[in-house]
């Protein structure tokens, strides 16, 4: 791909563009009526265990099925990811409830290993910011782009989702994990949390690993007593968070947790990314 250039997939074909068109009228537009998921290819291969490419497509045709939209055309999504993953190590595929589909690509943060080691500071958003259809991940992601933003005058790098009476959910692009009393928390997906990918491949390791996961509500005593906790998702992997703040004031977290090792372990099964040669 040359400087300058952009790539994406819609409906069937490879465009370069900076632009996508859409009709006036579609709901998508109108609405934010699409379904999403943002994965992360290993190896440079969407067959790569930890690229997890079968889960990320059941968990949008579960959406489909739910709002009984049209059911896309998945070769051209398995064709046109196949073409973008030799320019991006992220996708992010998007499915329109008429079977369109609209895949783009984007590199790593760059400051992704500074945050994996030192952790970042996170705040607690205004109840108000919640996410539409929790359990689905639609287009419609104001509530949560609305919660990210509103935390940045704290020098926040990511906000913290709460129910009306101050349960912690999760982040405004991941789910939490918290580490005390000898084993991993994170909430239940009953709280109304998005079931994320990552998540569900974190709880099957660590239960491989004959490790406990305790999936209850985190409630404003429980976060008090964690000795460390992090969010997750498909692209970040973990990453610790070492301050949140909230009204009563801060909570401060070990960043450099030494049980981290046990999550982290699952990402060394591995070998190097290709693009990470070429830094």
């Amino acid at each position: 791909m040359k400087g300058g250039e952009v790539i994406y997939w819609y409906n069937g074909k490879l465009i370069e563009s900076q632009t996508l068109e859409l009709d006036i009228n579609d709901p998508g537009l109108l609405y934010g009526a699409t379904v999403f998921t943002t994965l992360r290819v290993y190896e440079n291969s969407l067959d790569s265990s930890l690229t997890n490419w079968q889960a990320h497509c059941d968990r949008l045709q579960l959406s489909l099925q739910a709002f009984t939209w049209q059911q896309p055309d998945w070769q051209w999504i398995h064709q046109g990811a196949e073409i973008l993953i030799q320019h991006f190590p992220i996708l992010r595929i998007t499915l329109f409830p008429d079977g369109r589909e609209w895949i783009i690509g984007r590199n790593l943060p760059a400051d992704l290993t500074k945050k994996q080691q030192n952790g970042v500071k996170c705040a607690i958003a205004q109840p108000e910011f919640s996410r539409n259809l929790p359990s689905h991940k639609t287009g419609n992601y104001l509530g949560a782009w609305l919660a990210k933003n509103s935390v940045q005058a704290l020098a926040a790098e990511e906000g913290i989702l709460v129910d009306i009476a101050g349960n912690w959910l999760e982040t405004t692009t991941g789910n939490l994990w918290g580490w005390r009393d000898g084993l991993w928390w994170t909430p239940p997906e009953y709280v109304g949390i998005l079931p994320g990918i990552m998540r569900s491949q974190i709880i099957q390791w660590l239960q491989n690993q004959q490790l406990q996961v305790r999936e209850e509500p985190w409630t404003p005593e429980l976060v008090t007593g964690f000795e460390a906790i992090a969010y997750t998702n498909s692209v970040v992997e973990i990453i610790p968070i070492h301050t949140v703040e909230q009204a009563s004031g801060s909570l401060q977290y070990n960043p450099q947790h030494l049980n981290f090792q046990q999550i982290r372990r699952l990402f060394s099964m591995t070998t190097v990314p290709f693009w990470y040669t070429l830094k």
